[in-house]
């Protein structure tokens, strides 16, 4: 048996499943790909989590794509994040082109184009469904993670989410959350110190400085009402595909802090609303996060707990999250160790930092007796991948260098009619399109301090009026008893004291 014939074998043994499974491509040797040597992908695996990752230009998007689909096609809904506006197209199918045909010939695999149920959603005044959150949804532990708050100040935000749930007073947006800090060191201070213990001003300074950067980045936008029930991420269309919903962040690419925010308590609702599945064959939801170094960039120590965590216990619900960026090392490494399954595209070696990057993204894959693991990574093709997953046992599967399978989608942008037609279709854009701004803690405090205003002013006037009486009674009094003041007056108490003197004597 050939080297050919023996690499054939490993990976048709590794990658042999029980269960259902998506096709990702053929394995290659020396550049040579191998038809019918599949590399496939378990679908009970797929809540194991995963990275897709890669040099610029060299498919990344497009294996991305090619998941979505292919799960979609396995009823198995998605969530993409699309930074770049690349993905829209996943709605109508592919025109077609001889390269493809001659791609999937060398995969052995029959090439069908389709299109997908696709759900377009919005941060921020872009068409599509509006994602919203209240501040109380969030929560003060994550709210205070998110703005990055000392243990003090994180404290102070734990007692304003306090008083307002014993109050019964809604945070629903940003402006909610800045009326009660404000109202705790102001006209709230008395009752505060009474029921919670004094609060700093310089401490609630800090943290309404932190708000209104957050809100400079358009956070002001997702905050409010109504919220986006995360069930609404999980349908299935009438002939059994999953729903893939896109994300359309293209113009919050300069504002990673809204991105961070808004990643975390999403997968913060999810975790706390989905039930727990524990092993199972097939997924809930897959998470596919694009530029994902932007969910770390400006991370604080405190966050990058808080997204290790979620990572590490959001499988048992069924949820995959999988990371799309250009070099592994944009993922932090306790994040990294969590990924069960590596798609890594060529990465180029420009510089001395670059070959000692790739040299660590080698011992990222399992050691292969068929690669030189260093020299592939540089040499990969567009559309080409290392993959390592892991099969149905949990065991890492054999590395294979893969020709990666075309979209059956369009591999391009939708046009402009296209897209508004799209979102015009949609079932949840009048769900969530419109912006209530109901009576909440900022209108329920500005009462308070109005009637608070008006006692006020009503007692002043009161205690003015009695003082005037009292005094005006005094006054009175002297007028109306003119005996009395000349009976006592010095003028005559002489006159009786000397009539006495004469009759005496």
């Amino acid at each position: 048996m050939d080297a050919k014939e023996q690499f054939f074998a490993h990976i048709e043994e590794g990658y042999t499943t029980k269960g259902d499974y998506i096709t990702m491509g053929a394995a290659m040797l020396n550049e040579e790909t191998l038809t019918d040597a599949f590399v496939k992908i378990p679908l009970k695996t797929l809540n194991r989590h995963g990275l897709i990752a890669g040099a610029t230009g060299t498919g990344k998007t497009k294996t991305l794509q090619v998941m979505a689909e292919n799960l979609s096609a396995k009823g198995i809904p998605v969530l993409c994040m699309d930074l770049k506006g690349d993905l829209s197209g996943l709605a109508q199918p592919s025109p077609g082109h001889p390269k493809i045909n001659e791609r999937h010939a060398k995969i052995g695999l029959p090439f069908t184009a389709s299109g997908f149920p696709v759900e377009i959603l919005s941060l921020s005044e872009q068409g599509g469904v509006r994602l919203r959150a209240t501040v109380s949804e969030f929560g003060p532990t994550l709210l205070s993670r998110i703005l990055d708050l000392s243990v003090t100040q994180e404290g102070i935000v734990a007692v304003i989410f306090k008083y307002c749930d014993d109050n019964h007073y809604p945070l629903l947006d940003l402006k909610d959350f800045k009326k009660v800090l404000h109202y705790a060191t102001n006209e709230g201070k008395e009752e505060f110190t009474e029921s919670y213990g004094s609060i700093s001003t310089r401490s609630t300074g800090t943290i309404l400085r932190k708000v209104i950067e957050l809100e400079q980045q358009g956070a002001d936008l997702f905050f409010g009402e109504k919220s986006f029930e995360v069930d609404d991420l999980t349908r299935i269309d009438d002939q059994g595909r999953g729903y893939i919903n896109i994300i359309r962040l293209t113009d919050i690419q300069d504002r990673p802090k809204l991105f961070s925010t808004f990643m975390l308590s999403l997968l913060a609702e999810i975790y706390d609303t989905f039930p727990e599945q524990g092993d199972s064959d097939r997924p809930e939801l897959i998470l596919f996060i694009d530029e994902a170094h932007l969910l770390f960039k400006e991370a604080s120590k405190a966050l990058l707990n808080q997204i290790e965590n979620i990572v590490k216990l959001i499988r048992s619900k069924g949820i995959g999250l999988y990371f799309v960026t250009q070099n592994p090392t944009d993922v932090p490494d306790a994040v990294l160790a969590q990924l069960g399954l590596k798609i890594q595209h060529a990465l180029r070696a420009f510089t001395a930092k670059d070959r000692k990057a790739i040299k660590l993204t080698a011992q990222n894959y399992p050691i292969s007796e068929f690669y030189d693991t260093t020299k592939v990574l540089t040499s990969l093709g567009t559309g080409e991948a290392l993959i390592s997953a892991l099969d149905e046992k949990g065991r890492p599967t054999p590395l294979a260098a893969t020709l990666v399978r075309a979209p059956m989608s369009r591999m391009d942008v939708l046009t402009d009619s296209e897209l508004k037609s799209l979102i015009n279709n949609s079932s949840l854009v009048d769900k969530y399109s419109e912006t209530i701004d109901r009576e909440s803690a900022y209108e329920m405090l500005n009462a308070k301090i109005d009637r608070a205003e008006e006692l006020a002013e009503k007692e002043s006037v009161n205690t003015t009026s009695k003082r005037t009486t009292r005094t005006s009674s005094r006054r009175t009094s002297t007028r109306q008893n003119p005996v009395v003041k000349v009976l006592t007056s010095a003028t005559f108490i002489r006159g009786v004291m000397g009539i006495l003197k004469k009759v005496m004597r």
